[in-house]
């Protein structure tokens, strides 16, 4: 009966055995005959005495240590049942000892050796009765079958309590994926009223300023209106860059390599300019065939890859990027390759420690950092540009950004 003793069923089982040990040696010592009293008494207060310090032992008792307590209580136990074969009734308690101190084939066979013995003691009192064979057999059979009733209802338990961890698991992966969609849900709102009004307000001015700038080109507040007009466009950059980075990325029902693919095909593709994306691709049951990333590390990796896109585009003169792909166990890699004419890493970073330009790569490296991952740029002047990224799929410290000064073959 391999029961944990700290639950109620076992407690009140093991109080029991208690009562009846006790119970039954103070009743052998009763009725023990006078010759026999002095050595009955001393056999019955070893007995307890040692039943007394396996009690004790408690929690702190060892497999190898409970097996020699056990040994040694079934030794005084034989003591005494070969002076007193009343003292053959202990055998009860002691089915439940060994089924529940023993493996189980052991513990059988103690059983069945004990219960040989306590019908065998009955020869003392005036030969083998059918009371004295059949009452230990009967008991052992009871505790051999409350043994194997308490070991189906543990199995049962440790099942229950299986399915309740993955019940409990599953209600907080639901609850994420919940919390997840609705902050998207709620990116994806706050994109379409800053589009809908920040943005079109900005563009209206914007137009306006145009038209008054060109109205009266010689006016003295012409400055005045080109200046606010500049200020404008840059504000309607910023907001639309905002929209860009608040909108839920292209994910649903496709994966992430798709999504980039996607991309590449209509907003990256341009005459003179190729984007090749490479990486594991979803399976045709709607998985992937290397697993597909979190919708947060997905999220952030799609959005990094298009930064990073946009970079070549823009400053580095690139004809042909690469996007590659790669799912790590418990991580994914994303490196974008360029063969543009790089830039110097020093210079970068001074300026970027100065807050002077070169946003994308410092949100880049907070985006990455918030996620516990690494972000890695190698580059340098006329040797192309690579962005490469390691996210894990769960949160880890963040580690730093680490840019160096070595060529990138594109």
């Amino acid at each position: 009966m391999h029961r944990d003793a700290s639950t109620p069923d076992f407690l009140g089982l093991r109080a029991a055995l208690h009562v009846l040990v006790v119970a039954v040696t103070a009743l052998v010592v009763v009725r023990a005959a006078p010759p026999d009293r002095w050595t009955v008494v001393p056999l019955a207060a070893l007995l307890l005495a040692v039943y007394a310090a396996g009690g004790l032992a408690g929690r702190r008792r060892t497999p190898g240590r409970a097996r020699a307590w056990l040994a040694a209580l079934t030794a005084s136990w034989l003591a005494l049942v070969a002076v007193s074969p009343l003292a053959g009734y202990l055998v009860f308690p002691l089915y439940f000892l060994y089924l529940h101190l023993l493996p189980r084939r052991w513990g059988a066979a103690a059983v069945v050796a004990a219960t040989a013995a306590a019908a065998t003691a009955t020869l003392r009192g005036g030969g083998l009765t059918v009371g004295g064979v059949v009452g230990p057999a009967v008991a052992a059979g009871v505790a051999l079958a409350v043994d194997l009733g308490y070991r189906v209802l543990a199995r049962e338990a440790a099942e229950r309590e299986r399915l309740l961890a993955e019940l409990v698991a599953a209600r907080a992966e639901l609850a994420a994926s919940e919390r997840a969609a609705g902050a998207l849900a709620e990116r994806a709102r706050i994109a379409r009223d800053l589009h809908d009004t920040v943005a079109q307000g900005l563009s209206s001015i914007q137009l306006l300023l145009h038209v008054a700038e060109r109205a009266d080109p010689g006016a003295a507040g012409v400055p005045h209106v080109r200046l606010a007009r500049d200020t404008a466009a840059a504000s309607l950059a910023e907001a639309r860059a905002l929209i860009a980075e608040l909108a839920p990325p292209p994910l649903a029902g496709q994966g992430l390599r798709a999504a980039l693919r996607r991309l590449a095909d209509t907003q990256w593709s341009r005459p003179g300019f190729a984007v090749d994306v490479v990486g594991p691709d979803r399976d045709a049951d709607g998985g992937a065939e290397d697993g597909e990333p979190p919708v947060q590390v997905a999220t952030a990796l799609l959005r990094i890859a298009q930064g990073a896109v946009a970079n070549a585009v823009q400053h580095s003169g690139a004809a042909r990027v690469e996007v590659r792909l790669q799912r790590l166990p418990g991580a994914t890699r994303l490196a974008v390759v360029d063969d543009g004419c790089g830039f110097d890493p020093a210079a970068v970073a001074e300026r970027t420690a100065s807050g002077a330009g070169h946003f994308g790569l410092r949100a880049v490296r907070e985006r990455v950092e918030q996620l516990g991952g690494v972000l890695e740029v190698r580059t340098g002047e006329g040797r192309g540009t690579a962005v490469e990224v390691e996210l894990p799929d769960a949160p880890a410290v963040s580690l730093p950004l680490a840019t160096t000064g070595a060529g990138v073959p594109a």
